[in-house]
């Protein structure tokens, strides 16, 4: 398996195993499919910060990272998407990636990363914790999806040295 920047070429085979995530769970709040063309337009945007897995010449995977909120003063914060394909489960490719996005932000100055995951989704959930990401807010009732509420856990990452002031 190798981690490598995103091409907009990849962006069809990323919408083969996004999609049906998006059609038939609740691990993501979108009901909107992903398109070839939206994908592209992301991957294009995010340069670096948009990452893929592939094994045996096939992407099973890819992890991003984008601006968490606006705004000047969220500027070493971000927010990011992992998905892999069913197949790749399991097997280190999210961890794979996840390093190698984390690398990706540390070097452009991302103090620290949030994962916002269903509630509905405890396999996103323990991933996260399992690779150092702490739950520090659960919304209640923010997704809807298949007629129902669904809550937003946050989980967070602190990816360089925690600022320390001191005195204090």
């Amino acid at each position: 398996m190798i981690i490598r920047p995103a091409g907009v070429g990849d962006a069809a085979a990323i919408c083969a195993f996004w999609n049906p995530w998006i059609e038939t769970t609740s691990i993501t709040f979108s009901t909107d499919l992903r398109t070839p063309e939206g994908v592209a337009a992301d991957i294009a945007a995010r340069g670096e910060a948009f990452l893929v897995a592939e094994a045996a010449g096939q992407i099973i995977g890819f992890a991003s990272f984008f601006a968490f909120r606006s705004g000047p003063g969220y500027a070493h914060t971000r927010e990011h998407t992992v998905i892999l394909a069913p197949e790749a489960r399991g097997k280190g490719a999210g961890r794979a990636l996840m390093a190698a996005l984390e690398n990706v932000a540390r070097a452009g100055g991302v103090h620290s990363l949030i994962a916002g995951v269903s509630s509905e989704n405890p396999e996103g959930i323990a991933f996260h914790g399992a690779i150092g990401f702490a739950e520090v807010a659960r919304l209640p009732e923010v997704g809807r999806k298949f007629g129902r509420w669904i809550d937003l856990v946050l989980m967070q990452k602190f990816i360089d040295a925690p600022l320390t002031v001191p005195g204090h």
